[in-house]
């Protein structure tokens, strides 16, 4: 059969050209591998000029015959252009503050005084912009922590404290009865009595005072030994350093006060990681004296014991103490739980003090009280502002470094706070904080007196949070950690939609880098005044641990 193949002409623009490098395949079109033309069709060339948008595109068609819009469209129409509006204007608002809280604050120097003291009035009732924003945080209290949660770390914590305090109680006892026995002086009569006897010197055998004694010239017991008898009554106690040092002031203490001797010792609780614990003698037993106060030179007695009680020691006849304590003259342990139990019982062995200082204290109590009372209006709203701000300036004036000031600078600083409190009232508050009228004042016992302080209940919370921030144990916690350990969820006005959770936040940071001294970190002094000026606005003390369980989740 005889095959023939019609040549079709190619287009001037599509036609072949031989492989480079190849033979060209003309001429052999007419096998029977012949391969077919597939290529698509030709595509015509895009005009971009002819999509350019024209004039009348532009424009808003409208068709014609339309009847007039009616008076309810027309009321929707305006209703809904002044609520985008408004929504446009509380939007740039909110840009606008927080641009304003991004951008870099000065407070150094004298600028302290317009800044936390002399702000600006931003509101008739005398509140400031830093002032809304720290009250911000009292809507924690709205939001109860859940209940649940609460009662099985509430029962860790019992079970964990019990744990801690019968551990303590443990090391005392084993120190008192075994330790103080074989370390008692008597111990050493035996060898003395045996030295000044007529005994005939062995020369095979080394005289008794050139070695040590033996277990068997030890005595079970001595004269002055005690027995666990003579121990069992006593009276424990928990307690914390005063101190605005986060390492010091985080420091879990225990005491004992021991009935049979009028003495008392102090032991540190310490705890590594989760199983790892130590027990370490911090005051030795013996019998102390109050070293401030109406009471100063009398020995502590029982009636000096109760929660909220102050005890003073001297840190020279302490050499054991770290070093940052015994840079005080001063080491004020308070009493922040106690065995009430206990002292019921032996409450009825105890000799009580005169009637003048019971007296005298209870008149410095009504001086210092109406002070308080005083102040209280001007810092139920502005408390974080100004307790920050006044722990900031005592700062700045104390150049030594050591925490006490004189009565010049506790006169210029209520100047500067505007704090109004008579000459009268004032030098019968110098008598009572100095002793003799002479001298200096530790600046936080001045600020505790004249504001007062958050009960011990509280405080026990602000302590727990800050120890959960600051892990490895420095005093300082740092901005960045803050914020990962921060969260605003719960509050309420997150939930209803009023706030973002960013907006809580930058609200809580910027008060909060108010009353820092350094930009980067919080010390524990700065961390407890700012809830200490928080606590002044909560009058139930389950809603201020509302405040630190919620965002802190401890």
């Amino acid at each position: 059969m005889d095959l023939t193949i019609k040549e079709v002409a190619a287009s001037p623009t599509r036609q072949a050209q031989p492989f480079p490098g190849r033979h060209s395949l003309q001429g052999r079109t007419s096998g029977p591998w012949a391969v077919p033309n597939t290529s698509p069709p030709v595509v015509p060339r895009l005009d971009l000029g002819s999509l350019a948008a024209s004039d009348d595109e532009d424009q808003d068609v409208i068709a014609e015959n339309l009847p007039a819009p009616s008076s309810k469209y027309k009321l929707k129409y305006q209703e809904n252009a002044a609520e985008m509006k408004e929504g446009y204007e509380q939007d740039s608002q909110r840009n606008s503050e927080k641009i304003k809280s991004n951008m870099p604050q000065q407070s150094p120097g004298n600028q302290l005084e317009d800044k936390c003291v002399q702000g600006k009035e931003a509101s008739p009732n005398g509140l400031t912009d830093l002032d809304r924003k720290a009250l911000l945080q009292q809507g924690f209290a709205e939001s109860p922590y859940g209940a649940q949660l609460s009662m099985r770390k509430s029962n860790a914590e019992i079970v964990a404290t019990e744990k801690k305090k019968q551990t303590v109680a443990e090391q005392v006892m084993t120190d008192l009865l075994s330790r103080a026995v074989i370390s008692d002086p008597e111990q050493n009569l035996t060898l003395e009595k045996q030295e000044g006897a007529c005994i005939p010197p062995d020369s095979k055998v080394t005289p008794l005072r050139l070695r040590k004694r033996t277990l068997h010239e030890t005595k079970i017991r001595t004269h002055s030994a005690l027995t666990e008898n003579v121990l069992s009554h006593k009276v424990q106690f928990d307690g914390r350093i005063i101190s605005r040092n986060g390492r010091n002031a985080c420091r879990e203490l225990i005491g004992f006060f021991f009935i049979h001797d009028q003495s008392l010792t102090i032991y540190e609780y310490r705890q590594f990681g989760k199983n790892r614990t130590n027990v370490l003698p911090f005051i030795r037993k013996s019998t102390y004296s109050h070293q401030c106060g109406r009471r100063k030179g009398r020995p502590y007695q029982l009636g000096d014991f109760h929660t909220g009680a102050t005890l003073t020691f001297l840190t020279s006849d302490h050499p054991g103490l770290p070093k940052s304590i015994k840079e005080s003259v001063l080491l004020r342990v308070r009493i922040t739980n106690i065995d009430q139990m206990a002292l019921d019982s032996l409450r009825t062995a105890s000799v009580e003090h005169d009637d003048d200082v019971i007296r005298q204290e209870a008149s410095d109590s009504l001086i210092l009280k109406a002070i308080q009372d005083a102040l209280k209006e001007k810092l139920h709203k502005r408390g974080v502002r100004i307790l920050t701000g006044l722990g900031k300036y005592f700062q700045q004036l104390d150049k030594e470094g050591d925490g006490l000031l004189d009565k010049s600078d506790f006169q210029q600083a209520l100047k500067v706070f505007h704090f109004e409190i008579s000459e009268k009232d004032f030098e019968s508050l110098w008598f009572i904080l100095s002793g003799d009228g002479n001298g200096k004042v530790d600046y936080g016992e001045f600020k505790r007196a004249i504001i007062g302080e958050m009960n011990e209940y509280r405080k026990s919370f602000v302590r727990k949070v800050f120890m959960k921030l600051d892990f490895s144990k420095t005093g300082f916690v740092s901005i960045i950690d803050i914020k990962k350990s921060y969260c605003a969820k719960q509050h309420p006005q997150v939930i209803s939609g009023h706030a973002t959770e960013e907006e809580i936040k930058s609200s809580f940071f910027e008060t909060l880098r108010e009353c820092c001294s350094k930009p980067d970190e919080v010390s524990y002094g700065e961390f407890e005044d700012y809830y200490e000026g928080l606590s002044i606005g909560i009058v139930n003390d389950e809603d201020f641990v509302n405040v630190l369980h919620t965002p802190w989740g401890i």
